[in-house]
Parts: structure tokens; C-alpha cells; sequence
């Protein structure tokens, strides 16, 4: 008994834990902690903390009733449906065709990551002039095309307003985000796929399975739990994105591509409501957590691992 109590190694893996608890404290459940406290109470930035006043639960009361709420949250749900359903086929498709040993293959892995090494402001200006409806340079090869091939104008090859068209915006919001971010995915999956057993794979050509046979019935089931973990990250980035949208169109015309985290930030530094931004936040948190959780429990990898 004395001797497992004075053993140290039994309480090695804890103290190595210790740096990153500590910075998950700090850096995580610290702001969280006092961005919940501060959505009871109504203070303005540039006025002193000491005039904060108490309210309750009016905030929630509030946000309840805020159409800009629900029709931020609907913006976002609709956004993050279709970029992840986007660049997760996209991704993946990517990662199947670049896994084989062909020419040239180091080349196109460095291209398809490129984007990720731009940064959002940066993605956001070079779309912007991209989507411009006057010099951009998709509206003159749209009107290029348009009149070269006539009938073609009559399915939308000519000039559009991209980011001024309410219609257009959120997609275009959309087609830069799976530019800059499908390569994430591309990487993740494919790392995943090169560290797949060959012996399986051999094994299932050998039986007489095809190469759709083998990627649909082999390879994505032994690559499941990355593809999730893969969707988990990519799902939280997505509903904290701001940078891009912010550049492209600061969630206009209307409130066609203000998601919740952009309205947030309008809500803190435009209106300069701390106390509601705060409110807002806790619900952006709660949306997170639910899909998280709900994706988690529908297939938990660390389970499947133990099992």
C-alpha cells in the first residue's frame, strides 16, 4: 500500500496533462466563463465596468424574440450544410484521386494546398475583386462565354452581382470557402489513406473486388473515424467563421450572409452591446455542442477505438 502511493510513475501522465489543462483553463473556460457572466448584464464598450447594470434574464428574453437572431442562425445552419456537404465530397474525391502513384502527383498535392496557406483577409480580398460585377474576372468569362454560345445567356452565362444580389451572395460566400478550405480535408483523408494496410487492399483485389467495390467497401469504412473527426473540426471552424464573409459582403444585402458569428460581432463593436453579443454567444455555443454531440453519438471514434 505504501508503495503504490509512493510510486510517481502512477501520476506521470497527469502532470505531463497539467500545461495543457492549465492553458485550456486560461485560454478556454476562462473567456467562457466571462462572456456567460457578463450576458446578465447591460454595459456598453467605453463605458466603465462599475456602470454595468444587472438585467437578468432580459437578454435571453430579448434574443428569443429577435427575428435578426433566428434569421442569422438560419443562414448559418443553410451555410454550413453546403459547404460541408461540399468540401467533404469534394475533399474526399480529391484525396482518392491523388492517392495513386501517378506523375506528377507531388505537384498537384502543392497546388491543392495552396490555398491554405493564404490568409482569410487576404481569401476575402482576392474573391472580392474576383466577384466584382464590373472588372471581375468571372462575369467577363461568363459574358465571354454568354456570347459565344447565345442559348447559354439564357442559363446565367452574363454579367452577375454576385455579392450584391441576395440570391448570389451566400453562394458566392460559399464557393470561397471550399477553394480555401477543401485542401484541409484533402490532407486529413488522404494521410488517412496512405496509412491504410496494403495487405487488405491486395487481399480484397485479389476476391475480385473493384476499384469502386474497394473505396465504398474497404477504404471509407477503415477511414470512417477520420472522416468524422475531419467533419467535427471542419464544423466548428465553419460556425465561427467571420474574416471572408466579413470582406465579401459584411453579411449583406439584407441579412442574406450574416451568420451568427458576424452578427455577433455587429451586435459587440457596431452596436456596442457587450451584454447582448454575450447572450448571442451562449446560443452559438449551444448550436455547436448540440451538433457536436449529437454527430458524437451517432458514431463516437474513441468508442469504436476501445471496442
Amino acid at each position: 500500500m505504501l508503495k503504490t502511493l509512493s510510486d510517481p510513475r502512477k501520476y506521470t501522465a497527469y502532470i505531463f496533462l497539467l500545461p495543457a489543462i492549465a492553458i485550456l483553463v486560461i485560454g478556454l473556460l476562462v473567456p467562457l466563463w466571462n462572456s456567460f457572466y457578463l450576458s446578465f448584464f447591460d454595459w456598453d464598450i467605453g463605458t466603465p465596468w462599475e456602470s454595468k447594470e444587472f438585467i437578468g434574464l432580459e437578454s435571453y428574453s430579448r434574443m428569443i424574440v429577435d427575428d435578426d437572431v433566428y434569421e442569422s442562425v438560419w443562414v448559418t445552419l443553410k451555410y454550413s450544410f453546403w459547404l460541408m456537404l461540399l468540401e467533404m465530397i469534394a475533399g474526399i474525391a480529391l484525396a482518392f484521386l491523388l492517392e495513386k502513384s501517378i506523375r506528377g502527383a507531388a505537384v498537384f498535392r502543392t497546388i491543392f494546398i495552396l490555398p491554405l496557406m493564404v490568409s482569410p483577409v487576404a481569401v476575402g480580398l482576392i474573391w472580392r475583386y474576383l466577384f466584382d460585377a464590373r472588372s471581375g474576372i468571372i462575369n467577363y468569362y461568363l459574358e465571354y462565354i454568354g456570347e459565344a454560345i447565345p442559348f447559354l445567356q439564357n442559363v446565367g452565362f452574363e454579367r452577375q452581382l454576385w455579392l450584391a444580389s441576395p440570391d448570389l451572395a451566400l453562394t458566392s460566400v460559399i464557393i470561397t470557402d471550399v477553394w480555401q478550405w477543401t485542401p484541409f480535408i484533402l490532407i486529413i483523408i488522404l494521410a488517412g489513406l496512405q496509412a491504410l494496410p496494403s495487405e487488405i487492399i491486395e487481399a480484397a483485389r485479389i476476391d475480385g473486388a473493384n476499384t469502386l467495390q474497394t473505396i465504398f467497401f474497404i477504404k471509407l469504412p477503415m477511414i470512417s473515424t477520420i472522416i468524422l473527426v475531419t467533419f467535427l473540426m471542419r464544423l466548428i471552424d465553419v460556425f465561427r467563421a467571420l474574416e471572408v464573409i466579413y470582406i465579401l459582403t459584411f453579411g449583406g444585402p439584407g441579412l442574406s450572409t450574416q451568420v451568427l458569428s458576424l452578427h455577433i460581432y455587429k451586435t459587440a463593436f457596431t452596436s456596442q452591446q457587450l451584454g447582448y453579443a454575450s447572450t448571442i454567444s451562449m446560443l452559438l455555443i449551444a448550436i455547436m455542442l448540440i451538433l457536436s454531440v449529437g454527430v458524437l453519438f451517432y458514431q463516437d471514434p474513441l468508442r469504436e477505438r476501445t471496442a
